[in-house]
C-alpha cells in the first residue's frame, strides 16, 4: 500500500530532477551536475523494479558492461555520478511532451481530422490515402496516440468487409505514415537522440528529412491506391459534414506546427542552446498560449495536469534506459576499446553505401528481436563516434534516423506493432512480414540520400 502510494507522486522526484538540470544548463556549475549524477543513480534504483523485463535487461546489460569498462578509464569510484547525468536531456524532453497532446485534444483537432478521412470515399485506394494523410497529420502532434484514434476510426468503419483484408489496410496505412510523421517532427525522442548522438542542427536535416518523408510518402500511396482500389468502400456519407469549418481546423494545425518549428529555431539561435533543450523550453508555453487563442484553457490544463502526471508516473522505462546508457556511453569513450572499434570502419570508408545499408538492416534486424530503436543507437554508440570522424555528420544522422524510423513499422515485439496487433487481433509477426518491404524502401531512401551528401 506504502509503495502504491509513492509511485503516485514519483513525478515529484522525477520534475524536480529535470528542472535542476535544466537550471543547470544555464549556470553549469560542477557541484551541481555532481548532485543531479546522485539524483539520478537514485533515480535508476527506484525505476528499476517498475521497468519492463526488456528494460532491465538492456538497462543492467549496459551497467554491467559499462562497469567493466570503467575499470580501464583512470577514473575513480567517486566520479561515477558524473557519469549518469549526459542523458538527462532526453529524459526532460520527455516528461514534457504530453502538454502537446493534451492542447491538441483539448482542441478537438482529432475529432476534425477523423471527419475527414471517412467522407466521401468510395473505394479503400482512396481511403488509403485519407487515412495515411490524417494518421501522419496527427502523429506530428500526438505521437503513439495518433496510431489509436486512426486504427479505431477504420476498425468501425471497415467491421463489415473481410477481416483479413481490413487488417491488412490497417496495419500498412496507419504504420507507414505514423514513421513519416515522426522522422521530422521535434517531438521525436528518436529524432532527438539522433540529433544528440551526432551533434547535427536541427535546422540543416529538417530539409532533407522532409524530402524524404514526402518521397516516400508519394512511393508508398502510390502502391496503396492500386493495391486497394479494386475494393469498394461503403459508408453513409450522409453525415453533417462543414467543408471550411474543416479545412480551416487542418490550416490552424498546420500553422500551429509552423509556428512552434519555427520557435523552436528562433529559441536556439537567440539562447544559443541546442535542439533539445530548446524543444523544451518551448512546449508548455507553446501549448498554453495556443489553448487560450482556442478558447480551451481550463480543459487544456485539467487536461495536461493529469496526462502529465500519469506519464512523468510511469517514465521507469526510459529512466532506466537512459541513465545506464549514460553510464556505458561514457565509460567507452574514456577507454581504448574505442580505438579497436574504429579501425575496422577505416578500412571500409571507401564504401559509405555500403556502411550505410548495413546499419540500417542492424536496425531492422535487431528491432525483430524487440531492441528498441533507441538503445540500438546506444549500442551502436561507439561505432556512431567513429564514423563521424569519416563521413558527413549530415549524412550519418539521416542514415541513423531513417533506419530507426523504419523499424517502427517492422519491429515485432515494438509498442507499435504490438499495439496495431492488439487492435486487429493478428500476430505481430504477419504485420511485420507486410511491412518489411516498406521498411527496406523507406531506410533505403534514406541511405541514397545521405550517400548524396557525402
Amino acid at each position: 500500500m506504502k509503495h502504491q502510494f509513492l509511485s503516485r507522486y514519483l513525478y515529484i522526484f522525477y520534475s524536480t530532477v529535470f528542472l535542476l538540470h535544466i537550471m543547470n544548463i544555464f549556470i553549469d556549475n560542477e557541484g551541481i551536475n555532481y548532485f543531479i549524477g546522485l539524483l539520478a543513480f537514485i533515480m535508476l534504483v527506484v525505476s528499476f523494479s517498475k521497468a519492463s523485463r526488456l528494460f532491465k535487461i538492456l538497462g543492467l546489460s549496459f551497467l554491467i558492461v559499462g562497469g567493466v569498462l570503467f575499470f580501464y578509464t583512470e577514473k575513480t569510484i567517486s566520479e561515477i555520478p558524473n557519469s549518469l547525468t549526459s542523458n538527462m536531456a532526453l529524459l526532460t524532453l520527455l516528461c514534457m511532451l504530453p502538454w502537446m497532446s493534451s492542447v491538441v485534444w483539448s482542441g478537438r483537432f482529432d475529432k476534425s481530422l477523423n471527419t475527414m478521412m471517412k467522407y466521401n470515399v468510395t473505394d479503400l485506394g482512396k481511403l488509403y490515402l485519407r487515412s495515411s494523410a490524417t494518421t501522419l497529420s496527427l502523429a506530428a502532434f500526438l505521437n503513439l496516440s495518433a496510431i489509436s484514434i486512426s486504427q479505431d476510426v477504420l476498425k468501425e468503419n471497415l467491421d463489415k468487409m473481410d477481416t483479413a483484408l481490413r487488417n491488412s489496410f490497417m496495419s500498412m496505412s496507419t504504420l507507414r505514415s505514423f514513421s513519416l510523421a515522426v522522422l521530422w517532427s521535434p517531438l521525436e525522442i528518436l529524432l532527438a537522440v539522433t540529433i544528440f548522438v551526432t551533434g547535427v542542427n536541427y535546422v540543416s536535416l529538417l530539409p532533407w528529412l522532409l524530402v524524404i518523408a514526402t518521397l516516400t510518402f508519394i512511393l508508398d500511396n502510390l502502391w496503396g491506391r492500386f493495391y486497394f482500389k479494386k475494393h469498394p468502400y461503403e459508408i453513409d456519407n450522409r453525415m453533417k459534414f462543414n467543408k471550411q469549418v474543416l479545412i480551416k481546423r487542418f490550416a490552424q494545425l498546420t500553422v500551429a506546427l509552423g509556428m512552434f518549428l519555427l520557435l523552436v529555431i528562433l529559441c536556439g539561435s537567440i539562447l544559443k542552446i541546442n535542439f533539445i533543450l530548446s524543444v523544451t523550453l518551448i512546449i508548455f508555453p507553446f501549448s498554453f498560449i495556443w489553448s487560450l487563442v482556442l478558447k480551451r484553457m481550463r480543459s487544456f490544463l485539467i487536461l495536461g495536469w493529469n496526462t502529465w502526471k500519469q506519464k512523468t508516473n510511469t517514465m521507469q522505462n526510459f529512466i532506466v534506459l537512459f541513465i545506464s546508457l549514460s553510464f556505458f556511453s561514457n565509460s567507452l569513450s574514456n577507454t581504448t576499446f574505442l580505438d579497436v572499434i574504429q579501425k575496422p570502419f577505416h578500412y571500409v570508408a571507401d564504401y559509405p553505401l555500403l556502411i550505410f545499408f548495413v546499419i540500417q538492416l542492424l536496425f531492422i534486424t535487431m528491432s525483430m528481436f524487440g531492441i528498441h530503436p533507441i538503445a540500438i543507437i546506444g549500442i551502436l554508440t561507439g561505432l556512431i563516434t567513429t564514423l563521424i570522424e569519416v563521413f558527413n555528420p549530415l549524412s550519418l544522422a539521416i542514415v541513423i534516423v531513417t533506419s530507426a524510423m523504419a523499424t517502427l513499422t517492422v519491429s515485432t515485439y515494438g509498442l507499435i506493432v504490438t499495439l496495431t496487433a492488439m487492435n486487429t487481433k493478428q500476430s505481430p509477426y504477419k504485420i511485420t512480414w507486410m511491412n518489411m518491404p516498406y521498411a527496406l524502401m523507406f531506410g533505403g531512401i534514406g541511405s541514397i540520400v545521405a550517400y548524396f551528401l557525402l
